[in-house]
This record gives C-alpha cells, sequence and structure tokens, in this order.
C-alpha cells in the first residue's frame, strides 16, 4: 500500500508508524481483550504512571521576603533595646486618669464631628444634586471655602470670632434684634473645636456623599420612578444603599484622619490626648516616652477603627460581590486546612511501600 503524494514529511511518518505497528483492538471500555498485546492509547494511566506536578519555584519572593523580614526585626530591636525611648516610664503613664480623659475626649470629640459633618454634608450634597440654581451655588460655595482653607486657619478664626462679632443676635434682617448674646461667653474652647472641626468634614463629607450618590445607576432610580416611588423613598431606599458601597471606604478613612486630625486642637488648650500628654512632659520632662504614649493610643484606635471599617465594607459588598471577601478568621482556617492537608499527603507518601 503506498502513501499518498500529498502528505508530508510528519504525516506521512505517521502513516509509515501506524502501517507498521497497527494498535492492538480495544472493546468499549478502552482496555485491549485477553490475547491481544499491547496497551491500548485510549485506556487511562495506572497509578504508577501518573506524573507528578512539581510546583513552580520562585527563589526571588523567597529573597526579597527574607530581605523584607531581616529589615524588619533591625527596627523592631531598634525600638525595642533603645534605653532612650524609656520602656518603663511610657507603661507607667500608659493608664493614668489624665491620659484616659484625654483618650476619652479625643473619642467624643471624632464622634461628634463626624455624625455631625455627615450629616451637613449630605444636606449639601443633596443640594449639589438639586436642579435649584440657588441651592446649588450655595453647595458649591461652601464647598469651596471649607476646602480652600487650613483647618488650624479656621479654628483660629472660630477661636477670635469674637473680634469680629463682640454680639450676635437673631432677628429681621435691617431690622430688630430679638434675641442677642456675647460671643465671649459662648464659644469656648471646646465649642470652637467641635464647630471648627464639623464645618471643615462637612465640606469633605458633602463631596463624599455626592460621589457616592452619581456612583448608582441611573436605571435603578428610573425603575423606582417607574413604580411610582416618591423622590424622597428612591433617595432613601434605592439609591442610598447602594452608594454606600462607595461612600464607606472613603468615610472610614475620612474618620481615621479625623481621629488623628482632632491632635490640631491642642493649640486650642482643648485638652484631648495630645494636649494631655503635653500637660505631663513639660512637668516631667520626658517628651519621648510620653510622646510614645500618645502615638500607641492613637495606633490602637486606628486598628480598632480600621476592623470595624472592613466589616462594614464587607456588609454592603452583598448583593455587589458574587461572593464576599473572607474574614480574617475564615482566612487562618483556609490556611489551617491547607497546611493540614499537604502534611497529611507528605506523611501519606513518606509512609507509602517502595
Amino acid at each position: 500500500m503506498s502513501l499518498s503524494p500529498s502528505l508530508d514529511g510528519p504525516r506521512a511518518a505517521a502513516a509509515a508508524s501506524r502501517q507498521t505497528h497497527p494498535a492492538a483492538p480495544v472493546d468499549d471500555t478502552g482496555a485491549a481483550p485477553p490475547g491481544t498485546s499491547g496497551a491500548s492509547p485510549f485506556a487511562p494511566p495506572g497509578p504508577d504512571e501518573i506524573t507528578r506536578i512539581v510546583p513552580r519555584r520562585h527563589p526571588g519572593r523567597w529573597l526579597s521576603a527574607g530581605v523584607a523580614l531581616l529589615g524588619l526585626a533591625m527596627i523592631v530591636n531598634s525600638v525595642v533595646r533603645n534605653e532612650r525611648f524609656q520602656w518603663s516610664v511610657v507603661s507607667r503613664y500608659f493608664t493614668t486618669p489624665a491620659v484616659l480623659d484625654g483618650l476619652l475626649l479625643t473619642l467624643w470629640l471624632t464622634a461628634a464631628v463626624m455624625v455631625l459633618g455627615f450629616l451637613i454634608g449630605t444636606v449639601f450634597a443633596v443640594m449639589r444634586l438639586s436642579a435649584n440654581p440657588v441651592l446649588r451655588t450655595i453647595s458649591w460655595g461652601y464647598v469651596w471655602i471649607f476646602r480652600s482653607t487650613p483647618l488650624l486657619v479656621q479654628l483660629l478664626f472660630w477661636f477670635n470670632i469674637g473680634a469680629l462679632y463682640p454680639t450676635l443676635g437673631i432677628g429681621i434682617p435691617f431690622g430688630p434684634e430679638f434675641l442677642t448674646f456675647k460671643t465671649v461667653n459662648l464659644f469656648g474652647a471646646g465649642l470652637t473645636a467641635l464647630i471648627g472641626l464639623t464645618l471643615h468634614e462637612a465640606a469633605y463629607a458633602a463631596e463624599v456623599v455626592r460621589g457616592g450618590i452619581l456612583s448608582v445607576d441611573a436605571g435603578q432610580t428610573e425603575a423606582a420612578a417607574a413604580l411610582g416611588l416618591s423622590r424622597w423613598r428612591v433617595l432613601r431606599r434605592v439609591v442610598v444603599p447602594q452608594a454606600m458601597r462607595s461612600i464607606v471606604p472613603t468615610a472610614g478613612n475620612m474618620l481615621i484622619g479625623t481621629l488623628k486630625g482632632t491632635s490640631i486642637v491642642s493649640v486650642l488648650a482643648v485638652q484631648d490626648l495630645l494636649f494631655s500628654v503635653q500637660l505631663i512632659y513639660n512637668r516631667t520632662y520626658q517628651i519621648v516616652p510620653l510622646l510614645m504614649v500618645a502615638t500607641i493610643w492613637y495606633i490602637v484606635v486606628t486598628t480598632v477603627l480600621s476592623v470595624g471599617q472592613f466589616y462594614v465594607e464587607r456588609h454592603y459588598a452583598r448583593g455587589a460581590a458574587r461572593e464576599l471577601p473572607p474574614t480574617p478568621l475564615q482566612r487562618l482556617r483556609r490556611r489551617t486546612a491547607a497546611l493540614g492537608g499537604r502534611l497529611r499527603t507528605a506523611s501519606a507518601a513518606d509512609a507509602k511501600p517502595l
């Protein structure tokens, strides 16, 4: 039997091989029937013929990880073993009543500023998205002014408001006043800090809320309007829950920034965490260890807020992601189960007779 001249070299060789070495007949199961020699090319491989898959090695990854761990160990060693940090002084003042009172004031100020700031910011965000040109202009002007001036300047301005307005009154414009009071008796250091931080936070919160509302697809509001829902109900039940996916991450960063930013009120003699620490080291001259007390407290509170932010983001990710991101506890369980599976596989391979 001759080969067709139209076959090329590899195809001709394969055809010649099949002609010279015909495959053994096989049954429906793919195995050669008794009395025939040779294994079928369609038969599944036996357990001894399965090739073990070796994962690709990454020496560069392990080398970079080793260098990073070495650098981290050097930094930790330099901090822990440096006697100038005076860790005994840090532990002594870490839970003193003055420091704890300053911490509570910092937490209270942070919570009040965030709540009031986002309430005011939400109003200005809705005004900015309104069809009324007057409301849009007022909202734009507010955001423009309070984002353009530094926070410290705003606090000092509100602290010295009495120099511009010795008295404030409520009444008819260009007419009689029904109620007047002196600003010196009203604007103390604590109220000044609250007003200044809140108005500054509201300007940024307005842009965050506005961006979150704009991130919702227009088809959602059109579908809700087609069902006959009012604009307020559409905003409250349709737009805001979906906008929270975009608002929460930025709001969490703003919360952490506000926590640290409250330390600026120490210039107004408000006894927050930093000012309380300053009062102590001005008396004892132990500046570095007292600053480490404030630093550690800020780190602890920021870590707790970051964990809370993760779970809030995970909550609002429902419906948008096919699978929610695993929690740290779930990651630990998966890694433990995977490590146990590898150990059991290695033990079974070692126990297998040769």
